[in-house]
């Protein structure tokens, strides 16, 4: 990384000094061949910013990107905490590929253990062990979208893709306006059947961690952190008995129980019984678009991943077609019919991904990046930023909070007069908060 990527890193990550609280803590790690702490676990009082954005400035192209040095020297600083914040994450920034640890098991088939890159205290492993969520950005056309992509989704972060130089500080932006606007952490959420012969069939969580128990009787999903206006959809599919003697059959509770980071404190909420009316004559069956809508977001993001899957085999026609048909699908929804803003965006994306797949180099530069921070998004529901899109319809600004919108604000203020017109995100309307029709 050199030149005006350079100038522009240094200046996003001044942004982000700029706008950290006293009380929060940042070290820089530098990793080019080896890896080298740059500026220690220290707070952002003015001392500490002017500090680190001495730090920053002194930073210089080398070559080699040894990503997985990085990270082990980014643990270490978090290992060695004598005092620990409530909430911690790491940011990956690289524009490059990892030469020094990732290679096949042999063979032309054979898939990267992208899990070596990754030290056992940021993901966990198979322990009980604290994990770190690393959100990794990755830069233009030659970093390696798909390494980054797994070590985000392993430890728990997003995975962005930034095509576009300029767009550096609004990506950062973003995701720290969501970081410091954490309210609710190791976040579980249970769901429990009332009726002795209700039966959950499945639980769709995207990425989150989620298991049926034996007996079918209970569910339950590892959420983690929340961000400060977040919010959550999952889809619990439930095998219903025929009970004709009956008007109403009791069907879920649902519990959640979460850390408060301010109070440390463990907090529960609880649900009312979900029922079903049984009526002894059926009226006309009326379709959810709630649950139309997230059944829409689950078909796009497995199409996503079936032609990402498709691609790498080197069938981009296949891939493209993969998509094409997902959004013949999406058309003949409740939700289309009723223009439903998440299904039209939903459709937008698809469309910008089978452009991307025009051809192996369009593919190799921008469309396996843009497909796999695509699916971080809708994996996590988390906002992630994509290309360097500002198309009104796009799912860059999908998931996105108030705390993000202000952040990306005061980025945006902060570029007025740069030469560069483009930015990555807009202050979004929110799919939650339109009119639903009943």
């Amino acid at each position: 990384m050199a030149g005006t990527k350079l100038a522009l890193l240094k200046r996003a990550m001044g942004f982000v000094i700029q706008n950290l609280g006293s009380n929060d803590r940042l070290s820089v790690i530098a990793f080019s061949s080896t890896a080298r702490r740059l500026f220690p676990l220290r707070r952002m009082s003015d001392t500490g910013r002017q500090h680190a954005l001495q730090a920053v400035n002194s930073l210089v192209a080398n070559g080699g990107t040894n990503i997985a040095e990085g990270l082990r020297k980014g643990a270490k600083v978090m290992e060695d905490r004598r005092e620990k914040n409530p909430v911690a994450s790491i940011i990956l920034l690289s524009d490059g590929q990892d030469t020094y640890t990732v290679s096949g098991n042999g063979g032309n088939q054979s898939q990267p253990n992208y899990q070596l890159l990754l030290p056992l205290s940021i993901y966990g492993g198979d322990n009980a062990g604290f994990q770190i969520p690393v959100h990794a950005f990755g830069f233009g056309a030659d970093h390696d979208a798909s390494s980054m992509h797994s070590i985000s989704e392993i430890s728990g972060g997003t995975f962005s893709f930034i095509e576009t130089e300029a767009v550096i500080q609004d990506a950062f932006a973003q995701c720290i306006g969501g970081l410091l606007s954490v309210v609710v952490q190791e976040l579980q959420v249970a769901v429990e059947c009332m009726h002795p012969s209700v039966h959950l069939g499945s639980l769709k969580a995207g990425s989150y961690p989620s298991r049926v128990m034996a007996d079918a009787r209970s569910g339950f999903i590892d959420v983690g952190d929340l961000y400060a206006d977040e919010e959550r959809d999952f889809l619990v599919s439930v095998n219903v008995p025929a009970e004709p003697s009956r008007n109403q059959t009791s069907l879920l509770k649902v519990r959640c129980a979460y850390r408060d980071p301010l109070t440390n404190e463990m907090a529960t909420l609880e649900s009312e019984e979900i029922k079903l009316e049984r009526p002894e004559i059926s009226g006309e069956a009326i379709v959810s678009i709630e649950v139309d809508r997230q059944r829409n977001r689950f078909q796009a993001a497995e199409a996503m991943s079936l032609a990402r899957t498709t691609a790498e085999r080197g069938d981009l026609a296949g891939a493209a077609s993969i998509l094409e048909n997902c959004r013949m699908l999406l058309s003949e929804t409740v939700s289309a019919k009723f223009h439903d803003r998440l299904c039209i965006a939903l459709d937008a994306e698809l469309k910008e991904m089978q452009e991307r797949m025009a051809s192996r180099h369009v593919y190799e530069a921008s469309g396996r990046a843009y497909i796999l921070s695509g699916l971080s998004s809708h994996s996590w529901q988390r906002a992630t930023a994509r290309g360097d899109s500002t198309d009104g319809s796009s799912l860059v600004q999908s998931y996105q909070t108030p705390s993000m919108t202000e952040m990306l604000a005061r980025s945006q203020a902060t570029l007025l007069g740069s030469p560069s017109t483009q930015r990555l995100v807009q202050p979004s309307w929110s799919f939650g908060s339109q009119p639903k029709p009943r």
